[in-house]
């Protein structure tokens, strides 16, 4: 392959990674001013009412911790290791045997990618996604999964754990009784807590080491929560309820916020379709034409600038219709 080739195909690859990481930071800075504000509006106004008595300067001062606990959060926040990523899966499976399917399936998409004749860069491409490329993208998808089912049965567990509460049970106690009645993501969170809380951990250091495996802002909430009245002696019910609230709001908006944008995730699919499906029917009926793209040389540099400026056009459509709320 002649070196321009190769030197337009690296050039196309990091304008590729160099747009994803640009909007991947502007979406992460935006969640972060998003939170600030909030936190620093909350925090205000509780201020303010705090001249007004006791239990105004003690919704202050669990607003003060909320800003420290999200200040904490944004400071130790790193890249998952492989070891989280299968545990945020929930699946029971050594660090070393997922290297050895890693390496297992990089050297099949190899031996597929060589029996069909490509060039040695497509060969590297398939080994590298193979190795480090497929392996965790299933892991993510396995993790959003899970967390998704943990979110469905997460706001019935907190009232759950509400009415235990109400009811005179330690709160220890009322975890122990949701990890034994849920199953599912939920009852095996809770039932980690549990077990720790029964070794000597504090319940609340417990439940922030669970917000490692389930990285939600509601698994979150709820560590802070149990932190707050270990700390402060607030109602863990009332927050709990409130929690379990806004989690429903939650999910209410994010139905809505899908329907709303059904008509561009339509338009995005079909402008993605549209080419592949146009080159299929043209591969079949008129060959000739269409085959200088996969022959000749200059045809290869159009298919894959091609192929690449429809990735980011697509990448760019879903990024623009993903809200996170």
């Amino acid at each position: 392959m002649p070196f321009i080739q190769i030197l337009l195909i690296i050039l196309i690859v990091f304008i590729v990674l160099g747009v994803g990481a640009g909007v991947m930071i502007n979406r992460e800075q935006a969640k972060t001013r998003r939170m600030m504000r909030v936190i620093r509006g909350r925090s205000g106004d509780a201020a303010v009412k705090s001249e007004k008595g006791k239990g105004d300067q003690r919704r202050a001062e669990i607003a003060k911790k909320l800003k420290d606990s999200h200040k904490n959060e944004d400071r130790n926040k790193k890249k998952p290791t492989v070891a989280l990523m299968i545990e945020q899966a929930g699946l029971a499976l050594p660090v070393k045997f997922f290297w050895v399917l890693s390496v297992v399936l990089m050297l099949v998409l190899v031996m597929l990618a060589k029996m069909m004749g490509q060039p040695p860069h497509i060969l590297i491409l398939a080994a590298i996604i193979g190795l480090l490329g497929l392996p965790r993208f299933i892991l993510k998808k396995k993790a959003a999964k899970r967390q998704k089912k943990f979110l469905e049965e997460f706001p019935d567990a907190l009232e759950a754990t509400v009415r235990l509460l109400k009811a005179g049970m330690p709160v220890s106690e009322a975890v122990s009784m949701i990890s034994r009645e849920f199953e599912g993501p939920v009852g095996e969170e809770m039932s980690r807590i549990y077990d720790k809380q029964k070794i000597g951990v504090p319940l609340h250091e417990a439940a922030l080491e669970a917000t490692k495996r389930m990285p939600l802002p509601e698994m979150q909430m709820f560590a802070t929560g149990l932190a707050i009245q270990a700390q402060t002696g607030s109602s863990l019910s009332e927050v709990l309820m409130n929690l379990s609230n806004v989690i429903r709001a939650r999910f209410r908006l994010k139905r809505k916020i899908k329907a709303l944008s059904s008509e561009a995730i339509a338009s995005a699919g079909i402008i993605a379709s549209l080419p592949v499906l146009v080159a299929t029917g043209m591969y079949f009926t008129n060959y000739e034409y269409i085959s200088v793209l996969f022959t000749d040389s200059f045809g290869k540099i159009l298919l894959t600038g091609a192929i690449v400026w429809m990735g980011i056009g697509v990448f760019m459509m879903k990024a623009m219709i993903n809200f996170k709320i």
